[in-house]
């Protein structure tokens, strides 16, 4: 599975609707609205790169109101969970 995290800039007066349309595609997980630069944050999650371009400028960028996109695709994900795994060694309680 790969991760990419997409940075949004949208039409201000727009972003609710904006996120509901990102939310609402198959390979989106998640879309926050956020301080700073950037309007959104959408998590995006492929079986396969090439799926990349077909979901972010083949469908993200497109939405109306999308004024531009910065994709960052993680190497490695680090999760509560996957941290607790990664120290377990074997001791029960």
């Amino acid at each position: 599975m790969i991760t990419a995290i997409v940075l949004i800039k949208t039409s201000v007066d727009r972003i609710p609707e904006i996120a509901e349309s990102i939310a609402a595609l198959d390979s989106v997980s998640e879309v926050f609205s956020v301080t700073g630069t950037y309007d959104l944050i959408a998590m995006v999650r492929v079986k396969a790169h090439d799926d990349l371009a077909d979901v972010i400028p083949g469908r993200i960028s497109k939405i109306p109101g999308v004024l531009g996109t910065d994709t960052h695709v993680a190497f490695r994900t680090y999760s509560q969970h996957d941290l607790e795994a990664a120290f377990a060694i074997g001791l029960d309680n």
